[in-house]
């Protein structure tokens, strides 16, 4: 691997030459700008607002652009000049637990070789110093005419390197959290755990870039002369909403089990969501007299032969008030046994034949002979 830069690594009173050699690159694959038209390629021109010329390399300079739009002029000997003790030394200032180092602050990477075989003896001295201690080394080094802060740690039997942005480069997180009060519910707390749980741990190596991929597939098929590859069917999106949350969490367990080869049974932490959640109470209907034992099939002919006897009956008593009424003149002391009297009638032929169909058509005999007798 090229190096960077060439420098020496400041221990105390010990100096440790070391090259500066990239730890990551770029795997994006880049696009040109061509014109659409012809397919020829479209590049950029610098040039100056005054003149309108292009202006070469060479005669480009550096300046400082003022509040009120005023250039002010900076050459490389202005920079030069200024006091910059790590222009070629990676200064070691403190050693700290590397729990001390927030995330926010890393920036790029990159590993430190040792610079020739005197420099071999210090290095690994440093290195299994660092290993030992269980901590990282907090320097000061400069790149590209600037001074930085970095973060030194082993991996593997190597020395690396983290760019550092300064503390004052960090935004407060201002405005970024809810502002509405929300509650979080243990129930809910349970269910993201057996989620977490369940998803587990990932071997960061086996993650790899599926966009990339499916661009590079693109390409090669285009340059076969191919149309390239067909898109999938997009799934519809659900609006980006969560409708239930606990549903959403027992889902998301329930599928991540299955991707694992676990048997989907019921989530971690879900019979205490079900406890805690407003769920609606249903109290089962005791059973009516005269349901006792019997097989399945006997409640519901019970219920039939009431419901048709008690149908019957109204339907008969009916009439036989009519009848009744028509046959007595100024009305007669029978009429209510003689009510009682045909209702009874009614429902014992109706419940023997178990049929709500054949009463209405006796009963409706029942009413023409009446009318036939008052006649």
């Amino acid at each position: 691997m090229r190096s960077i830069w060439n420098g020496a690594i400041s221990f105390g009173l010990v100096s440790i030459p070391i090259k500066l050699v990239n730890a990551t690159e770029s795997r994006s694959v880049s696009f040109r700008q061509v014109h659409t038209e012809d397919g020829g390629r479209v590049r950029y021109k610098k040039v100056c607002e005054l003149d309108g010329e292009e202006v070469p390399q060479a005669e480009i300079g550096k300046a400082y652009e003022d509040a009120d739009g005023t250039m002010i002029p900076i050459t490389d000997e202005d920079l030069a000049s200024l006091p910059l003790p790590t222009a070629k030394t990676i200064e070691i200032v403190a050693f700290v637990p590397a729990g001390e180092i927030d995330p926010l602050q890393m920036d790029a990477a990159y590993y430190l070789s040792a610079n020739g075989v005197p420099a071999a003896k210090p290095y690994t001295l440093l290195r299994e110093a660092l290993k030992r201690s269980d901590r990282v080394a907090v320097a000061k080094y400069a790149l590209r005419g600037r001074e930085r802060l970095g973060m030194l740690r082993v991996v593997d039997d190597v020395i690396a390197m983290h760019g550092l942005l300064w503390p004052d480069e960090i935004r407060a997180p201002e405005g970024v959290a809810p502002e509405s009060p929300v509650t979080v519910r243990d129930a809910e707390l349970d269910l993201a755990d057996a989620l977490m749980a369940t998803l587990g741990e990932v071997d960061i190596s086996t993650l790899h870039d599926d966009y990339r991929t499916a661009v590079e597939e693109m390409i090669a098929a285009k340059a076969e002369g191919g149309e390239g590859v067909p898109a999938p069917a997009r799934e519809e999106e659900g609006g980006g909403r969560v409708i239930d949350l606990m549903a959403a969490l027992e889902s998301s367990v329930r599928a991540a089990r299955e991707a694992r080869g676990e048997r989907a049974g019921p989530a971690e932490g879900e019979a205490e969501a079900a406890d805690s959640a407003d769920v609606a109470e249903v109290t089962p209907l005791k059973p009516r007299a005269g349901r006792a034992s019997g097989s399945a099939s006997s409640p519901k002919s019970t219920d039939a032969k009431k419901s048709t006897s008690r149908t019957a009956a109204k339907k008969t008593a009916a009439p036989a008030r009519k009848s009744t009424s028509k046959t007595a003149s100024g009305g007669s002391a029978k009429e209510p046994a003689a009510r009682k009297t045909t209702a009874k009638k009614a429902a014992k032929k109706t419940a023997a034949k178990s049929t709500a169909k054949k009463a209405p058509s006796k009963t409706q005999a029942k009413k023409a002979t009446p009318r036939k007798r008052s006649a």
